[in-house]
């Protein structure tokens, strides 16, 4: 619940700055002159570009929730049975032992979203988090039946 909340402080965060910086690259445009219609159509650009990226992330979230939502309710979310360290963080051989089995599961099982979300969620483990957010885009496409990416 904690990361939740923070996530929504977060984007509430940055739409105030979005708003903020939208604001200050229309009074620069108002001011008509080169410099500051150029300068002021650039800052104009971040936050368009910031409200895409906290669009795509948020339906990403979203999905995926909505995903570990439905396989809790069938009982087949990953147990998590990794070792930890004194200090409570993952141990490293622990995460690959998790992962070689998630990664053998999902090649026996190409197809199945439910394999690619525990794959994804090993990768997580692992510290690989480009590679998790693949293999969740991938659960997530296959649970739409959506033609994924490679």
């Amino acid at each position: 619940m904690g990361a939740r909340i923070m996530y929504f402080v977060m984007a509430a965060f940055l739409v105030v700055w979005f708003v903020l910086v939208g604001g200050r690259g229309v009074a620069l445009i108002r001011q008509g002159t080169a410099v500051t219609v150029v300068l002021g159509a650039a800052a104009l650009v971040l936050p368009a570009i910031g409200v895409w990226f906290l669009w795509m992330n948020t339906r990403f979230v979203t999905r995926a929730n909505r995903l570990a939502g439905e396989l809790e309710a069938e009982g087949g979310l990953p147990v998590d049975e990794l070792r930890r360290t004194p200090d409570g963080r993952i141990d490293r051989d622990s995460a690959d032992e998790v992962f070689a089995r998630r990664r053998a599961e999902t090649e026996a099982a190409p197809d199945d979203w439910r394999c690619w979300f525990r794959l994804a969620v090993a990768y997580r483990d692992a510290r690989d988090t480009p590679r998790a957010r693949k293999a969740m885009q991938r659960a997530i496409a296959l649970h739409d039946k959506r033609p994924a990416a490679p």
